[in-house]
């Protein structure tokens, strides 16, 4: 197994590419806190610690808004008293609206730099700590290829993520005499909930699939076992990187 005694924290982790991270980083041998949001994703965050109980490992279900300062403190308190420690956070949490770039209202542009980027640098700073005190630690950040891809009437959503992008690699440089590595994944077109509008679509469906050299969007899945492997020594002397999982859609004439 890859992560064989590790504790992990995976943020929104009760549905989409969270839930599957979870669950791998727990059949790779890892303790779990499993975030979620909200009342109504309760049910779904305890499904996803029960699949990680079934694989032996530990697992709790933690209700935490990662924008919020004291919950995240909380949800870190509660993991450390759980799994006896944290030495992985996975930032996974994140939102998006597609709106027109100037009929965006501060309230969507908060709302989302607010999960998006506060929330990963709460987590960071909050997990970071007990990570520092032990002398070891990986942050994987769930980023995405528009950290570096505009991507019209997603402009809140792109900003947080090629934000992410500099605090990542600026957090790698300062903490790796500390024994924390850091990395982002960045995900192409991932088939979740998020992406909805273009599952519910099949025309939609059909011109995202032709922009992908492997022809399919990803699954959750594809994202997990990119996660599991760079928090594992097998990518030990990775820190301050974007490792980009999009099937090649990145290197399509119409994305760059």
């Amino acid at each position: 197994m890859l992560l064989a005694g590790r504790k992990a924290i995976v943020t929104g982790a009760a549905s989409g590419i969270g839930k599957a991270t979870a669950e791998r980083l727990g059949r790779e041998g890892a303790g779990v806190c499993v975030n979620f949001f909200s009342e109504k994703e309760q049910e779904a965050a305890h499904e996803v610690v029960r699949a990680i109980e079934q694989a032996g490992q530990t697992a709790i279900a933690v209700q935490a808004d990662v924008g919020d300062e004291a919950d995240v403190q909380r949800m870190v308190w509660e993991t450390v008293d759980a799994l006896g420690g944290i030495d992985l956070l996975v930032n996974n949490a994140g939102i998006e609206k597609q709106i027109p770039l100037l009929e965006t209202s501060v309230e969507d542009w908060d709302r989302i730099l607010r999960t998006n980027l506060t929330g990963a640098f709460l987590c960071l700073r909050e997990a970071g700590k007990v990570m520092a005190e032990a002398g070891q630690g990986v942050v994987v950040n769930m980023s995405s290829v528009h950290e570096f891809i505009p991507w019209p009437q997603f402009a809140p959503y792109c900003a947080s993520k090629a934000a992410l992008k500099l605090l990542m690699q600026t957090a790698a440089r300062e903490l790796a005499g500390k024994g924390i590595r850091l990395v982002n994944i960045a995900p192409g077109a991932i088939e979740t909930p998020i992406n909805t509008f273009v599952l519910d679509d099949p025309e939609a469906k059909r011109a995202v699939e032709e922009e992908i050299p492997l022809g399919r969007m990803g699954k959750p899945e594809d994202i997990a076992g990119a996660v599991a492997w760079a928090a594992s020594d097998e990518a030990g002397y990775i820190t301050g990187s974007t490792i980009v999982v999009d099937g090649g859609m990145s290197t399509y004439p119409r994305f760059v």
